[in-house]
């Protein structure tokens, strides 16, 4: 049988192929449609730009169409096969066989029965094109596998999961050789990062659908954005950080570790990603801000701003951790980052170019119950009030205001009132706080004396002086300290008692004396207005 060469087929602008444009057209729609409305020419010419899988498929199924719709399919061909069959609309029947897009159909439809590698190399073939049914099958197939406990595989090479029965077996491998790769939970980690970001992204919401474990979901998706990075271009780099910031969102908080989503976000600080991304992956950062250490919160300010960390980030970060989420924020939870912040806020404080009304704000971020003392804020108000010490007295009472005297220390309290940087309203509200904290003590000392010195604590009846027999000189002792505790805090709060005094009667002469010059202001003023009428006569 004679076989023409009457079309010239150009693909993707790679390679041209001489073929029988009868045999081709017998099998493809989409070119019998085209030749139906062309001339009767010696030889036609077609161009395919983006034909899938370019010449090697080509290739393949031009082989197909002159075996009579004969070739072998499998799943290193069968998706590439599959695109072509969609892109050619190799829909039609020839001498009884079945048409392309029936057999691919066929042959994914055992997907199955596929090896780990197979699987893996088809999903490989449809990184660049257009996602269809045969993709999300071929996760599908992973993620189910991966679901199974008796799967989880010590191997990360593909080597030993090349036979189905692999995944209805467990391999009994010894404890030593766990240790020299990955461990049962994650040996698939290096084999599915070859994926592209839309795959992935598919991947995990099957993962996350199948109720998959999140933390191990969480541990692939750095491990794939670390893996990715090393040969990534920056786009690429702006494509992979976005997906996996996206999907991490979509998980558990408590399943992802804060120190990879800080070390995320210092990436991200290099890259350009969408607003929307980023706002997630604070979000996320906020709600464990009880897990953060100072050295993570020490982010530099963006380019372009005067002053040396990003106060506005951190302050985007408490807002997230108060909203809580779906979790309520813990007293103890609460109490970690005011620690936290109280370090925070003493390391950006000599910052000269800090504005007062960003100081405040972080000063004032969390509320009260965030602190049991307030030595630290102290400190750190301080050092602010040192460097900027060119504030007005309205500006520094702003600050202050958001101590809270009475969780001064005595020490602190004394300082404070003595302090020259701090406003003298401030000082004077220090030493009324502590005044108020020498009565109760006092108070409190008297009646421990009272109880102490009493006879009646240790006469007990015969039935109980067994039973409290050893209690009775460790609570004695206790007391005693109590006792010398508040003596020496009596000799502090007694120089500080004095001390007030003496403001008071400064107070009181000031008092006297204004109220001197404006008694004679207003008789010298009489005066001279009964001397009005005689200058008039």
């Amino acid at each position: 049988m004679a076989v023409c060469c009457d079309l010239e087929v150009d693909v993707n602008g790679e390679e041209t192929f001489l073929l029988d444009k009868k045999i081709i057209c017998s099998f493809s729609g989409r070119l019998c449609k085209l030749f139906d409305k062309s001339t009767n020419a010696k030889r036609n010419k077609v161009k395919f730009r983006d034909f899938p899988g370019g010449v090697e498929n080509f290739e393949l199924i031009a082989r197909f169409c002159y075996n009579n719709g004969k070739i072998d399919i499998n799943p290193s061909n069968v998706s590439l096969l599959y695109f072509a069959a969609q892109f050619l609309e190799m829909n039609n029947s020839v001498s009884g066989n079945r048409n392309l897009i029936e057999k691919t159909m066929k042959s994914i439809e055992e997907i199955s029965y596929w090896t780990w590698s197979d699987l893996l190399a088809t999903l490989k073939h449809c990184q660049d094109l257009q996602s269809s049914g045969i993709v999300e099958r071929c996760l599908d197939s992973l993620v189910g596998r991966l679901a199974i406990p008796s799967e989880a595989s010590p191997c990360a090479s593909t080597s030993s999961l090349d036979s189905p029965g692999f995944w209805l077996s467990c391999d009994t491998r010894s404890t030593k050789s766990l240790k020299d790769g990955f461990s049962q939970a994650t040996w698939w980690f290096e084999d599915l990062s070859i994926l592209s970001p839309d795959m992935i992204e598919m991947l995990i919401k099957s993962m996350v659908s199948r109720k998959y474990n999140h933390v191990i979901i969480g541990r692939f998706l750095f491990h794939y954005q670390k893996s990715k990075f090393y040969t990534a271009s920056p786009d690429e780099k702006h494509q992979v950080l976005e997906t996996v910031i996206d999907m991490l969102y979509t998980l558990d908080t408590n399943s992802i570790s804060c120190k990879s989503l800080f070390r995320i976000y210092r990436v991200v600080l290099n890259l350009n990603i969408s607003k929307n991304s980023r706002n997630k992956l604070e979000c996320m950062i906020g709600s464990q801000l009880d897990q953060a250490t100072l050295d993570n919160l020490l982010i530099p300010s963006p380019y372009g701003a005067s002053y040396l960390y990003d106060v506005n980030l951190v302050l985007r970060f408490l807002k997230a951790f108060l909203c809580g989420g779906d979790q309520q924020v813990s007293p103890m939870r609460i109490k970690k980052v005011g620690s936290l912040m109280d370090m925070y806020i003493a390391e950006v404080a000599p910052d000269p170019c800090l504005k007062s009304s960003k100081f405040l704000a972080l000063v004032v971020a969390l509320p009260d119950s965030a602190r049991d003392s307030s030595n630290e804020l102290y400190h750190a108000i301080d050092i602010y009030l040192e460097v900027h010490a060119g504030l007005s007295d309205e500006e520094k009472m702003k600050i202050c205001c958001a101590l809270n005297y009475e969780k001064l220390s005595t020490e602190a309290g004394i300082h404070l009132s003595q302090n020259a940087k701090f406003p003298s309203k401030s000082a004077v509200q220090a030493l009324i706080s502590q005044q108020l904290k020498l009565k109760n003590l006092l108070q409190g000392t008297n009646n421990t004396k009272l109880y102490t010195n009493s006879p009646c604590i240790f006469i007990e009846t015969k039935g109980k002086a067994k039973k409290d027999e050893a209690c009775e000189p460790t609570l004695y002792s206790e007391r005693l300290d109590i006792s010398v505790d508040n003596e020496k805090l009596r000799e502090h709060l007694q120089g500080m008692q004095c001390r007030v005094m003496e403001l008071e009667k400064v107070c009181k002469k000031m008092q006297s004396e204004m109220a001197k010059i404006m008694k004679s202001k207003a008789a010298a003023h009489s005066s001279s207005a009964r001397s009005l009428p005689r200058l008039c006569s």
